[in-house]
């Protein structure tokens, strides 16, 4: 072992330094899967012609791959040997220039080659998108698996998850707000429009049409290159500190993911917490830019407020972030995500008034600033939990099998993603949605609305009541962190 990794403060004080490099993480894998998650079904119907329904068809069969897949990476990852580069950084180096280029390649321009809407068109979707998934979980599972290993002390991972969101939100600023901005620069036939960003005006043109699928393609692989580099400073400036015994991945076996989901029920609460929220999380960054272009694009002429909008709804999860290590004291655990789901409701409802007054804009900025304040908190600061969660199984059962962990947690967090992708994608066919249409009948927009606004709502409900049942108190963390510290020394 090298001196990047340290086995014996497993109570260490983090560095911002520490915090930034770990955190630069989660913004590269933002901008990959971020991107995905918001605007590949919008690709795909309103710039390759694929139907909503086969859309969310290449979803779904890719998620019912990652059920097996990811189990098995999560077991590749605890057997991983601690080497001279640690165990579980390695795999953000090998495995993440890979996943770039695969990621870039979702938005090649195939349609203009292959056809809109054809047999082929679709294939290509199917395997690109398979192939950059498979990759994904190589660089998700051990990134998560390094969280828990930095540190024990819970109000240090509170900080770093505070730190680690920022600039998983500055990714998601770069992708809600400014890739649509980028996408439509970069497209032709661009005219002069109002932006909303304070009377400025830029030569836009409209990304929603077949003939921007180059821009799309330009814009995304500067993108992957930003991710690249950031994910060689996460490789190369943490540290792992709280690793099981060398010998300790000998035992590990695929089984252990059933046993562990067996006995670990605060891993069974925060699992499914994981993909209540991630789902009513992706039901909104899928539908948000149906949402722009059907409610005030074609006739209202404000799609482009998208750019202005989403800025002022990516000032919670990059400014108010420090916030959050004092609301979780005050609050308390529980408290902290009924207090910010009930926030995101507001927003959604606000949201709803602006589609039915599209004058109001203050609507459309109040409900948006509130809707991601309280989404981003929401499902930012549930990452904390996991490294108690390790920590307890580790307790109970004396395994400290983080990677199978990290792939139960991030395989409810991939099939919260599909299903955020694959329900409004069949509830917007089955409401007659017409791919690459100006306009769209009342019943699609019927669709599309219960896609933004209705369904996250109910989830957001469905979340308080998950999380009320959680059995892990901060006492119990402690001592537990404590008494594990003791026996490993």
């Amino acid at each position: 072992m090298d001196g990047s990794v340290h086995k014996n403060n497993e109570f260490a004080k983090l560095t911002t330094w520490d915090r930034v490099s770990y955190g630069l993480g989660d913004f590269a894998q933002n901008l990959v899967f971020g991107t995905v998650g918001g605007f590949l079904l919008f690709y795909l119907t309103n710039i390759n012609g694929i139907s909503a329904g086969v859309g969310a068809t290449i979803f779904l069969v890719v998620r019912w791959i990652n059920v097996v897949w990811d189990p098995w990476v999560g077991t590749v990852v605890d057997k991983a040997r601690v080497t001279k580069n640690g165990k579980y950084r390695p795999f953000l180096l090998n495995f993440g220039l890979p996943l770039v280029i695969l990621a870039a390649l979702l938005f090649l321009p195939v349609a203009k080659v292959l056809g809109a809407g054809t047999v082929a068109t679709t294939a290509y979707a199917t395997v690109s998108y398979m192939a950059t998934a498979l990759v994904y979980s190589f660089v998700n599972i051990p990134y998560g698996a390094l969280n828990a290993s930095l540190t024990r002390d819970e109000t240090e991972i509170g900080k770093l998850t505070s730190t680690r969101m920022m600039l998983a939100n500055v990714g998601n600023l770069l992708v809600y707000t400014l890739f649509p901005l980028f996408v439509q620069l970069a497209s032709p036939n661009a005219k002069l429009t109002d932006t909303g960003l304070f009377g400025l005006k830029l030569n836009l043109g409209n990304y929603a049409a077949p003939e921007a699928a180059g821009a799309w393609f330009k814009v995304y692989g500067i993108y992957m290159l930003i991710g690249a580099a950031s994910l060689f400073v996460a490789y190369r400036n943490t540290k792992e500190r709280v690793l099981p015994a060398e010998t300790a991945g000998d035992q590990v076996k695929y089984t252990d993911l059933f046993a562990e989901f067996k006995r670990n029920k605060a891993l069974q609460i925060l699992g499914m917490f994981f993909l209540v929220g991630f789902t009513l999380m992706f039901f909104g960054n899928t539908v948000w830019p149906y949402f722009m272009q059907y409610n005030f694009g074609a006739e209202g002429g404000k799609s482009a407020l998208m750019a202005s909008i989403g800025l002022i709804g990516s000032i919670p999860g990059i400014f108010l972030v420090v916030m959050w290590p004092r609301l979780r004291a005050t609050l308390g655990k529980k408290g902290f995500f009924y207090t910010f789901l009930s926030i995101f409701i507001v927003g959604q409802l606000l949201l709803f008034a602006w589609s039915k007054n599209p004058s109001a804009d203050w609507l459309g900025f109040t409900g948006r600033f509130l809707q991601q304040w309280g989404l981003t908190s929401a499902t930012g600061f549930m990452w904390a939990l996991v490294p108690e969660v390790v920590a307890h199984g580790e307790y109970i059962s004396g395994k400290r099998v983080v990677g199978i962990i990290n792939a139960i947690m991030g395989l409810f967090f991939k099939i919260g993603l599909a299903l955020g992708g694959i329900i409004p994608g069949y509830l917007l066919q089955m409401t007659d949605f017409k791919s690459g249409a100006l306009t769209q009948s009342a019943l699609a927009q019927t669709g599309i609305e219960w896609s933004m606004i209705w369904l996250p709502a109910i989830l957001a409900l469905l979340a308080m009541f998950v999380i009320s049942r959680y059995p892990l108190s901060d006492a119990y963390v402690d001592k537990m962190n404590h008494e594990l510290k003791e026996k490993n020394s």
